[in-house]
């Protein structure tokens, strides 16, 4: 199976909407970017993939999922979905 960005984000936005949490990682007010904290979103570099979530207004993160290829992050996504809903 080929995962995509797509597949991902969905996952992400799911999860999101579980726990509560807003959407969008940041909201613009006034004319500013301001973080909105409990937001679960996905991190990218060195070419893998982890998910974060937003912990401060200042945009301060916690590393929730490390550093993975898409399809393992993938299916960790899913296990962390499944904890959530026995919550």
């Amino acid at each position: 199976m080929r995962v995509s960005e797509k597949m991902l984000e969905s996952l992400c936005e799911t999860i999101n909407n579980l726990k509560g949490s807003p959407v969008a990682p940041y909201s613009m007010i006034d004319g500013k970017h301001k973080a909105n904290i409990g937001n679960y979103h996905l991190y990218f570099a060195y070419g893998s993939v982890g998910l974060h979530k937003m912990v401060n207004e200042g945009g301060g993160v916690s590393e929730i999922i490390g550093l993975n290829t898409k399809k393992d992050l993938y299916y960790q996504l899913h296990a962390f979905l499944k904890g959530a809903r026995n919550d």
